[in-house]
């Protein structure tokens, strides 16, 4: 598995309750998306970084969503160019379905 993190400076900073219903309002577009098992949406503490940590059933997956469109939305929509790094994820501990994956 991958794990992405994706991160934006926004250009004013935001509350949680405002994170919440712009996170919202993209949540939907990312239900469907191949190879993507979760998304968790982030925001900063002071609220001027935002962005989401995905897990991908493979690299190819995630980086079928990074393109130049995906891009292009992330920095109209929040003001600023994402940032992505890439991480292996050998084991997933998953307390909510009691289970070790590999």
């Amino acid at each position: 598995m991958i794990i992405t993190v994706v991160q934006f400076k926004l250009p004013e900073p935001i509350t949680r309750d405002q994170a919440k219903e712009i996170f919202l309002n993209t949540a939907p577009k990312y239900r469907e998306v191949e190879g993507l098992l979760r998304k968790n949406y982030i925001l900063s503490e002071d609220g001027k970084i935002a962005g989401g940590v995905y897990l991908w059933k493979t690299r190819d997956h995630a980086r079928e969503l990074y393109g130049d469109q995906w891009r292009a939305f992330v920095t109209e929509k929040y003001g600023s160019e994402p940032s992505v790094q890439y991480f292996e994820s050998p084991v997933l501990v998953d307390n909510v379905a009691g289970e070790i994956i590999q």
